[in-house]
């Protein structure tokens, strides 16, 4: 029977959500800026600007916070599409490259070669020649150690990474 690792999942790093965070928080905002507009007195500027000027403009106050809610909600989920799972059969990775994500899958067999010498990026050196790069993730050290260990467990050679180790640092029996 051959080694069949835990699924474990690693998201994209804070880097690559932080404009679709910050984009939700500036369309909030402005949807927070439209509402009190609506509900503040007829005479003051932030309701003659938001209701009053409605009249000459293309689309409604309201109609553009609400757009840019949903653009920014889809913004967030389309951040957190990317990542790397490593799975019992293999490795699937997500990445955003235009507008829709990329997703592959790599069987174990199909994996001739993992190279972690990179501070950013793991390589994948592939059966028919061609060299992969996952994607960024949060957890980089944790994706490498997972990993080393099935290489270990399947015999895939490794270039780089901190070796196996499952003896437990000495700070561990301090009591």
């Amino acid at each position: 029977m051959t080694y069949r690792p835990t699924e474990a999942v690693f998201g994209p790093p804070l880097s690559v959500r932080l404009p679709s965070v910050l984009y939700l928080l500036i369309a909030l905002v402005v949807a927070g800026l439209v509402l009190a507009g609506e509900m503040s007195p007829p005479s003051s500027r932030l309701n003659e600007y938001v209701v009053q000027r409605d009249i000459n403009r293309l689309i409604s106050s309201r109609t553009l916070a609400t757009l840019l809610i949903i653009s920014s909600i889809a913004s967030v989920i389309r951040a957190g599409m990317r990542g790397v799972r490593v799975r019992g059969d293999g490795i699937e990775y997500r990445d955003v490259v235009t507008l829709l994500p990329r997703v592959r899958r790599y069987k174990w067999a199909q994996i001739d070669r993992i190279i972690l010498d990179s501070p950013d990026t793991i390589l994948l050196d592939l059966w028919d020649g061609s060299r992969s790069s996952l994607p960024l993730v949060s957890d980089r050290r944790g994706l490498s150690r997972a990993l080393e260990k099935v290489a270990a467990a399947r015999a895939i050679p490794v270039r780089g990474g901190a070796g196996l180790d499952e003896v437990p640092d000495s700070s561990e029996y301090d009591g």
